[in-house]
C-alpha cells in the first residue's frame, strides 16, 4: 500500500546515516593509520598494519560483521547485536562497513606518502631543516592525499546508497531490505 518513493523515503535517512558513519570511520582511521605505516616503514608497526590492511580488502564484510557480533554482543556483551534503536546500534554495522574502505585508504595513504617522500621537494625541504613529522604533515601528505580524495568521491555514493548484506545481517531498516525484497519478487 506504499510507493516507492515512500519506501525510499522512509528507509534512505537510516542507509545514509550508517553509509556517513562507516565514510568518517574510514576516512578517521585510514589516513593515520596509513600515515604511521609510511612513518615506521620496513619495522614491525608497518607491517602489522599492512597485515591489517590486507585482511581488510581480502575478508568480505559479512564474515567481519559476524566476527564483530561474536566477540562485542556475545562473547564481550558490551554492544548490541541487531537494529537500529540507538547510536550503541550503529557501531558495530558502522565499523563492520568500513573495514574494507579503511583498509584500502590507509594502503593508499601509505604508499602516496612513500611515493611522495622520493620526491626532489621533500629533498630540498628536508636540506632546509624542516623537521621529520612537518615534512611529512606539511608537505608529503598534501600531494600524497589526492588519490585519496579521489577514492572517496565513488566510496561516499557506495556507502550512502547503504549495504545491502550489512543492513541484513544487523536487522537495519534501510533499503538494503527492499533491495533483496525486489530481487525476490
Amino acid at each position: 500500500g506504499k510507493t516507492v518513493n515512500d519506501i525510499i523515503a522512509e528507509t534512505f535517512p537510516v542507509s545514509a546515516e550508517l553509509g556517513l558513519l562507516s565514510l568518517c570511520l574510514a576516512i578517521g582511521i585510514g589516513i593515520p593509520a596509513g600515515m604511521a605505516a609510511a612513518w615506521y616503514k620496513n619495522t614491525r608497526a608497518d607491517y602489522a598494519l599492512m597485515i591489517g590492511a590486507t585482511l581488510g580488502v581480502s575478508v568480505p564484510s559479512f564474515i567481519i560483521a559476524a566476527l564483530l557480533i561474536q566477540l562485542f554482543a556475545f562473547t564481550w556483551p558490551v554492544l548490541p547485536a541487531a537494529m537500529w534503536k540507538g547510536p550503541a546500534y550503529a557501531v558495530l554495522p558502522s565499523l563492520a562497513l568500513a573495514a574494507h574502505p579503511t583498509a584500502f585508504i590507509m594502503r593508499l595513504t601509505r604508499s602516496g606518502i612513500l611515493d611522495a617522500l622520493a620526491q626532489d621537494y621533500i629533498r630540498t625541504a628536508r636540506s632546509r631543516g624542516v623537521g621529520e613529522w612537518s615534512l611529512m604533515c606539511r608537505h608529503a601528505l598534501r600531494n600524497a592525499l589526492l588519490p585519496v580524495v579521489s577514492y572517496i568521491g565513488p566510496l561516499a555514493a557506495a556507502l550512502l546508497t547503504g549495504s545491502f548484506v550489512v543492513e541484513t545481517i544487523f536487522a537495519i531498516p534501510g533499503l538494503g531490505r527492499h533491495f533483496v525484497t525486489s530481487i525476490y519478487n
